[in-house]
């Protein structure tokens, strides 16, 4: 069974930097990819980052491409967030999932995580 434990948000200036992890359980971790989702208060859950489990191939949503990073280390069973500049839009609780192959849809993902919130003050 796969499980996923998200770490690393807090309150943090807008411009400013985070990283948050992914811990990650369950059956071999380099067996899938690896999803980031947000969802701010009053709206729903939306596709932030994803990353394949074989070559690294990554995929961006457009509000976040270029500021952050999706990354992976397979030894450590672990996932990564990297978040710069920062914006007062981007605060939202933070989930992490799996799923074979890399999409964008957050109803096929599996494993969720209870969420990591991120606070962005302007």
């Amino acid at each position: 069974q796969v499980r996923m434990v998200e770490s690393g948000g807090g309150l943090v200036q807008a411009g400013g930097s985070l990283r948050l992890s992914c811990a990650y359980s369950g059956r071999t971790f380099s067996s899938y990819a690896m999803g980031w989702f947000r969802q701010a208060p009053g709206k729903a859950r939306e596709f932030v980052a994803a990353i394949t489990w074989g070559d690294g191939s990554t995929l961006y949503a457009v509000s976040v491409k270029g500021r952050f990073t999706i990354s992976r280390d397979n030894a450590k069973n672990t996932g990564y967030l990297q978040k710069n500049s920062l914006k007062p839009d981007d605060t939202a609780v933070y989930y992490c999932a799996a799923r074979p192959t890399m999409q964008t849809i957050e109803y096929v993902y599996w494993g969720w995580g209870q969420g990591t919130q991120i606070t962005v003050s302007s």
